[in-house]
C-alpha cells in the first residue's frame, strides 16, 4: 500500500504548515546572509560597504528617524489613498465592461484590440500622458493608476465570465431564462469568485505602479520617500521603506484573502 506523497513529489502541494515553515526558513536564510555580509565594526571589516547595503541592525535603528522626522505614517496614508481611489475607479469601470464583453462576445471582439494595447503599453509611457491631461497634482496620480489598471481588470473579468461552463447557460435557457437573467443569475454569480481573485492579485500590481507615479511632484508617499532617500544617500531608509512596502502589500493581500474565504466558503482559494 502506497504511503502519503513526498513533499518533493512533482506538482504535489505540501501541507499548509510545511509551506509556512519552508517560507519562514527561506526568509531566515536571506536575513542571515544579509547579516553575515554586513557584519563588522568598520567599513573595512565588511564584505559589503554600508553605503551600498546597511546591516539589519542599522536598518532597524533608522526606523525612529523615518517615523518622526520624515512623516512615514502620512506617506503610507497618502499612498494607500491614491491606490484605493485609482484602483477602485478601475474596478468600477473595468468589471461591468468585462461582464458585458464576456457575455456578448461581439462586444468582446470590439474591445479586444484596445484591451491588448492597454495591457502591453509600457506603464512608464503613461507618466507624460497623464501629466499632459491631468497636471502634476493628486488627480494625475489617481488617473495614472486607473489608466494603468483598467485594461487588466477588464481582460481578467472577460476571462472569468467566458470560462463559465456552457452547460449552466444551456440549463438556464431550457428553463426559459432571458438573456439578462442568464447574465445576472448565472454568468455573474459563477464568475464572481474568479473576478474577486483577479482583483485581489491586481491590487498588488496597482500598489507597485503608484511608486512610479509618486516620483512626480509628490509631497508625501512611499515612492516620494524612496526618491528623497536616494538623493540624500540614506541607504538604510531605502531598505526600510522597501521592507515596509512589502509588509503592507502582504498584509493587504492577507486581508483580501480572508474576505475571499468568507465570501466564497465553498470555493477552494489558493494562498
Amino acid at each position: 500500500m502506497a504511503g502519503p506523497p513526498s513533499v518533493f513529489a512533482l506538482r504535489v502541494a505540501p501541507p499548509r504548515m510545511t509551506r509556512r515553515l519552508v517560507g519562514l526558513g527561506a526568509v531566515a536564510l536571506v536575513v542571515l546572509a544579509w547579516w553575515l555580509a554586513t557584519s563588522g565594526l568598520g567599513s573595512e571589516d565588511r564584505w559589503i560597504s554600508p553605503v551600498i547595503l546597511p546591516s539589519p541592525g542599522e536598518v532597524v535603528r533608522s526606523l525612529p528617524s523615518l517615523w518622526t522626522e520624515r512623516a512615514l505614517l502620512q506617506s503610507i496614508a497618502a499612498t494607500l489613498r491614491r491606490v484605493l481611489v485609482g484602483f477602485g475607479l478601475a474596478a468600477l469601470v473595468g468589471v461591468p465592461l468585462g461582464i458585458v464583453a464576456g457575455s456578448w462576445r461581439v462586444v468582446e471582439s470590439a474591445g479586444a484590440p484596445l484591451a491588448l494595447f492597454g495591457r502591453n503599453l509600457p506603464v512608464a509611457a503613461l507618466i507624460p500622458l497623464t501629466i499632459l491631461w491631468f497636471g502634476i497634482d493628486e488627480t494625475q496620480k489617481v488617473m495614472f493608476i486607473f489608466i494603468a489598471c483598467v485594461p487588466f481588470v477588464y481582460g481578467d473579468t472577460v476571462s472569468a465570465v467566458a470560462s463559465v461552463p456552457e452547460r449552466y447557460i444551456e440549463t438556464a435557457q431550457t428553463l426559459g431564462a432571458s438573456s439578462w437573467q442568464i447574465v445576472r443569475k448565472v454568468l455573474v454569480a459563477l464568475a464572481l469568485p474568479g473576478i474577486y481573485t483577479s482583483l485581489r492579485h491586481l491590487f498588488g500590481l496597482a500598489f507597485g505602479y503608484i511608486m512610479l507615479a509618486e516620483l512626480i511632484n509628490a509631497q508625501h508617499g512611499l515612492g516620494y520617500l524612496l526618491m528623497a532617500s536616494q538623493r540624500r544617500g540614506m541607504s538604510e531608509h531605502i531598505i526600510l521603506i522597501l521592507i515596509i512596502i512589502g509588509l503592507l502589500a502582504y498584509g493587504i493581500d492577507r486581508a483580501l484573502f480572508w474576505f475571499e474565504r468568507g465570501l466564497f466558503p465553498h470555493r477552494p482559494v489558493e494562498e
